[in-house]
């Protein structure tokens, strides 16, 4: 995962280069609240452009991390998102709550 982060902006940028499944939901769910801990963001992004599977874990992964962010004040979007994926966001109904750019 590549991570971005511009200070001016408040604004935090996660790159996700893995699929979002099971084996991997852990190991992003605790990067990602590492470097929000660390910057104390006002907006994240997470871009979907390499990502080309996500199953239940993944959606759960997402939820928690929208959460935290709204705790904090801040906002959570998607940017690049696969057909593919959206199909199973728009099942959860993750894009009642979560901006899918």
């Amino acid at each position: 995962m590549d991570i971005d982060y511009c200070e001016k902006d408040k604004l935090l940028t996660f790159k996700i280069t893995e699929e979002i499944d099971h084996h991997w939901s852990e190991k992003i769910r605790r990067q990602v609240d590492n470097e929000i801990e660390r910057y104390v963001p006002k907006r994240v992004v997470f871009d979907f452009d390499k990502v080309t599977f996500m199953d239940s874990a993944g959606i759960g992964m997402l939820i928690g991390r929208y959460k935290v962010i709204k705790m904090l004040g801040g906002n959570l979007e998607m940017v690049n998102v696969k057909s593919n994926i959206r199909k199973v966001l728009e099942m959860s109904g993750i894009p009642k709550i979560i901006k899918i750019a």
